[in-house]
C-alpha cells in the first residue's frame, strides 16, 4: 500500500530499540526522514546505520531524554517543524502501589502524560496550518486492561488517552490526527528479565519461557515489533486521515472486551 508520505519529516521518541525502533523503520521504508531518539549513544548509532542501510532518507540521531524539557528541545531542534510525531517513552518499573511516594507518582506522570503533552503543544499548530499532521501516541493495553504493579504507568497513559480525546477533534478539520496504539506482548528487551526469571526458576530454554508468557495470549505468540511498526505507519499515511482519536489495541486477541 502506499501510504502516499514520502518527503515527509517525523520525529519518533524513545526509537533507538524496540517498538519506537519499529516505527521509525517502517516510516523510512516509506519515504519519510526521521529524527530518532534514545539515551543509549550505542544503540541509537546501531538503528540509524539500520535505517542508512536500505533507505536514502535523512536520518537524524538525537541522544536525549524526551522527558526533559532540554531534551525536547534538542528534538525540536533537529526538526522543528514535524509532519509525524510519534510519542513513546519508557514507564515507572513494576512496584506495589503502596510503595510509591510522591516524587516516584510525579516522575511517572511526567514520562507517560505531561512529556507527549507538552511535545503536542509545541507541533500542533504548525501542522493545523499545513493541512497534515499525524500523531501517534504509543501507550499499553494497561490502559484498557491494568496490570497490577504497573498502576501508575496505566494511570498516567489513562490520562494522557482521556486528555487527548478532547484535544483530537479540534484539529481533525486540519487534517491533524491524534490515535493511541496499545501494545500487549511484544519481542522487545522489556521482557528480557522475566524470560531470564523463568529460565532460572524452572530451568526453561528461552523458547520455552516465551512460549509459557504467551500462553494468555489467544494467538500463543508474542507480537512482531515490525507488526506495530507498519500498523504505525498506516496511521501515520495520507489516507488515514478519517481516523482519529482511535485507541488500536494490538495484543493478539488478550484485551477480552468487546468495546
Amino acid at each position: 500500500m502506499n501510504l502516499d508520505i514520502k518527503g515527509k519529516q517525523a520525529i519518533v521518541c524513545a526509537s533507538s530499540k524496540g517498538l519506537g525502533r519499529a516505527c521509525a523503520i517502517s516510516l523510512a521504508r516509506n519515504g519519510v526522514s526521521v529524527v530518532i531518539n534514545g539515551r543509549n549513544a550505542a544503540a541509537l548509532a546501531a538503528t540509524a546505520r539500520d535505517i542508512e542501510s536500505f533507505s536514502d532518507v535523512s536520518v537524524t540521531p538525537v541522544r536525549a531524554d524526551v522527558s526533559t524539557l532540554e531534551g525536547q528541545r534538542e528534538l525540536l531542534d533537529a526538526c522543528p517543524d514535524p509532519d509525524i510525531l510519534i510519542n513513546n517513552n519508557g514507564g515507572p518499573p513494576f512496584k506495589d502501589f503502596r510503595e510509591l511516594d510522591r516524587e516516584a507518582m510525579l516522575a511517572g506522570l511526567v514520562m507517560n502524560m505531561i512529556t507527549p503533552i507538552e511535545l503536542i503543544q509545541k507541533v500542533i499548530d504548525n501542522m493545523a496550518k499545513r493541512k497534515f499532521g499525524r500523531i501517534v501516541n504509543i501507550t499499553s493495553i494497561s490502559v484498557v486492561m491494568p496490570i497490577p504493579g504497573l498502576d501508575l504507568s496505566s494511570a498516567a497513559r489513562a490520562g494522557l488517552t482521556s486528555f487527548l480525546a478532547g484535544v483530537a477533534p479540534k484539529v481533525a478539520a486540519q487534517n491533524v490526527t491524534i490515535n493511541n496504539i496499545l501494545p500487549g506482548f511484544f519481542l522487545t528487551d522489556r521482557h528480557n528479565a522475566a524470560f531470564k526469571q523463568a529460565m532460572d526458576e524452572r530451568d526453561l530454554s528461552l523458547e520455552e519461557a516465551i512460549a509459557e508468557r504467551a500462553e494468555p495470549v489467544p494467538a500463543k505468540r508474542f507480537g512482531i515489533p515490525e507488526e506495530f511498526g507498519e500498523a504505525c505507519a498506516f496511521l501515520c499515511g495520507s489516507n488515514a486521515g478519517y481516523i482519529t482519536g482511535q485507541n488500536l489495541v494490538i495484543d493478539g486477541g488478550r484485551y477480552p472486551g468487546t468495546f
